[in-house]
Order: C-alpha cells, then structure tokens, then sequence
C-alpha cells in the first residue's frame, strides 16, 4: 500500500473498510485489519475505519492491545483512527479505499460516488478480491490486489 502511494502515507487519509477477520461477523480475533491499521500508523497515516458489526470501543481495543503487544510507540490511535458509521463517510476525501473483509455489502456501494469524493489519484485496494476490478478500473481508480502477484493494471 505504502509504495502504490508514492512511498509515503504520512498525514493522508485512508479507508479501511471491515475490521472483522470474516464477514457476518463482528469478531476480530487474528482479523488482517489489525495488522494492516498498525502498520499504517507506524506509517503516520490517518485511519477512518468502517464495519458493519464491530464496535467502535472493539477498534480501539484491538490497536492498543497491538501496540502494547509489539511494543510501539507514539501510534496515537484514537487520534490517527476514527470509526464511523458510514462508509461514504470514511471514503470522503480519502486517497485510498481498503477491502480488509469480504463483506457482501462491499460489492453493492456506489463507487463513483465514492471515486468522486476522493483525493486523486484515487486507489482501491482489494485484499479480499471482492470487488469488480474492470469497472473500478472504468471509473478511474488504480486498482491493486493485496496479496496476489497479478498486475491488475495490465488486465
């Protein structure tokens, strides 16, 4: 993600959409999110997390527990994270939008709503490879699969 955004993610802001480990659920327990929010923060990004299930309190939690667990410091998580309740929301003026569950609701949003609303270049990546990457593509989006070696692009 770091090196699609130009090397750097300091101060900008970054969508994460599914905190769960799976969809239908609202558990977090070895859920990717809580890797990838880390390792964001230690990048000095500002996290807007959305999940259809998960509790805010249950956000904050996992990332402090994380924190502490692999002894970091200064992530300011509730000041870089904040959970909403709207996903529009957390993609308003984001510079990338971030598939973390594979949450069915996921592939029904308005993406050109969401493309409209966002920094430009506008990044889309898909962990879960969810979404429809060819229409993304059409609307304007850069589009990249977390953890595949496909080059989306050329597709």
């Amino acid at each position: 993600i770091v090196s699609a955004l130009y090397n750097t993610v300091a101060g900008k802001k970054l969508a994460l959409l599914g905190f769960a480990f799976k969809k239908d659920t609202g558990d977090t327990r070895a859920s990717a999110a809580i890797d990838v929010t880390t390792l964001l923060l230690e990048e000095h990004a500002v996290v807007y997390v959305f999940d259809p299930k998960v509790a805010t309190e249950q956000v904050y939690a996992d990332l402090e527990y994380k924190e502490k667990q692999a002894n970091l410091k200064n992530l300011n998580i509730r000041n870089n994270v904040k959970v909403v309740s709207d996903p529009y929301e957390a993609c308003e003026g984001a510079h990338a939008v971030i598939i973390c569950t594979e949450w069915d609701e996921f592939k029904t949003y308005d993406y050109k709503k969401i493309y409209d609303k966002m920094m430009k270049p506008a990044f889309v990546f898909d962990g879960r490879n969810i979404l429809d990457h060819t229409a993304l593509r059409g609307i304007g989006f850069e589009v990249h699969s977390i953890g595949s070696n496909i080059d989306v692009k050329s597709m």
